[in-house]
């Protein structure tokens, strides 16, 4: 018990309290001024900061009262959850995230695979009481999808989704096979910030390439109608992005840019991570060549994370959603 004094004692001078106390006092401040409504943009983030940190400062309230009140076990599960956000401290991990899914090798089977991620991912963020829109989405053929790209709002979101990028491994009987022959997939993860403050990537205009056409996902008669659906190039880099899930091209263009956005912070970040990591001799090229889960269905059950070696043989508790643990394994490894 006095472990759990000591954890709880050096968390909350992490934390910084006051500071929380006095940043949260300074926007409800902010808050109730006329023109704070002006730039709703601005005014719906600052208040989505000032409910992450009321939900902080709850919580440490509740663990000393837990603590005070010698429930122990419970004091230790909050605590636990309160020290994995030390770890979020990097740029835009309290913010909001762009998750895109692709299928890899196994045709039908992938696409069904990459589905079947999606699912599992939609129940954590459930979970979690975290939104999500989509952006875009290319459908399989016979089955599931060959990409699907969504935007996740909630605090923390691209801290706690980072973990998820890289190639999932699934193994089964397939339900597409007669013979019910034993197959491997693959579905790649990418997570990207939702990077929302102007200057923190520069984008020139005459750097873009614009297309639009008509959307060929779902939407009704009036997406068909007029070009709505947006493909966006960035020529210095020969990065393509594509937008296509709303109705109106303004719309779909924002989200390109988002999409954009999040990709050229990513290229930069891993030109800076390339270099620091060669000097270690610990370099590994991102995407497809990186596989970090293995999902094991057939011929017995079992999820491991191969950079923690964290696993569960619970494969339906895993698909249903509950990530949180292997999250929190990966976060207590950066």
């Amino acid at each position: 018990m006095d472990e759990i004094k000591k954890r709880a004692v050096k968390l909350f001078e992490k934390i910084d309290l006051e500071a929380k106390k006095d940043q949260a006092k300074l926007i409800e401040k902010e808050a109730v001024s006329p023109n704070f409504w002006k730039d709703n943009q601005k005014a719906t983030e600052k208040m989505k900061e000032l409910s992450a940190l009321q939900k902080e400062l709850g919580d440490a309230e509740k663990l000393k009262l837990l603590i005070n009140e010698e429930k122990y076990k419970e004091a230790e599960k909050l605590l636990d959850e309160l020290e994995i956000l030390l770890y979020l401290s990097k740029p835009f991990d309290k913010g909001d995230a762009i998750l895109s899914l692709h299928s890899g090798q196994g045709g039908v089977e992938a696409m069904d695979w990459t589905q079947m991620l999606f699912r599992m991912y939609t129940r954590y963020l459930e979970q979690k009481g975290w939104s999500y829109e989509t952006i875009d989405q290319t459908l399989g053929e016979e089955a599931g999808f060959k990409s699907i790209t969504i935007t996740v709002s909630g605090p923390y979101a691209y801290g706690m989704l980072k973990c998820e990028a890289g190639t999932h491994r699934l193994v089964r009987q397939s339900p597409f096979n007669a013979d019910k022959l034993r197959q491997t997939s693959f579905a790649l993860v990418e997570v990207l910030p939702d990077i929302r403050e102007e200057g923190k990537v520069e984008i020139k205009e005459d750097d873009l390439e614009w297309d639009f056409y008509r959307a060929s996902s779902h939407g009704g008669q009036n997406v068909q109608k007029v070009s709505s659906a947006v493909r966006l190039k960035h020529k210095p880099t020969g990065i393509i992005v594509t937008a296509q899930s709303e109705r109106y091209q303004g719309k779909n263009r924002e989200f390109a840019l988002k999409l954009l956005r999040g990709k050229l912070w990513q290229r930069q970040e891993e030109e800076h991570r390339k270099h620091e990591l060669e000097l270690k001799g610990t370099y590994k090229t991102p995407g497809w060549g990186n596989q970090i889960r293995s999902y094991v269905l057939h011929p017995y059950h079992m999820v491991k994370d191969l950079r923690t070696n964290f696993e569960t043989s619970n494969t339906d508790s895993v698909l249903d959603g509950n990530l949180q643990i292997f999250i929190d394994e990966e976060l207590r490894k950066l």
